[in-house]
């Protein structure tokens, strides 16, 4: 499967659930947890798994953002010491 736009997905958005990917891209589910699965092997991705709670169901999730990526500093932020 091509991963391109699941990886340029979560470029854009930073930090992004598994099934947020799924719906924005009309993909099924499984099919981007393969991909999620394939770019976090190539170490592209960091993923982690996450329980959410929605209406007392627990809901498995995977949340993912790109790896080695450091946000740049917001403005008007003070130096380190």
């Amino acid at each position: 499967m091509n991963t391109a736009p699941i990886f340029e997905h979560i470029k854009k958005h930073g930090q992004v659930r598994d099934a947020e990917i799924a719906v924005a891209l009309g993909l099924k589910l499984e099919k981007v947890r393969s991909s999620i699965s394939d770019l976090a092997a190539r170490g592209e991705i960091s993923c982690c798994s996450v329980t959410r709670f929605d209406n007392g169901a627990s809901v498995k999730e995977i949340l993912c953002r790109v790896s080695g990526f450091i946000p740049p500093a917001a403005p008007g932020r003070k130096r380190k010491s």
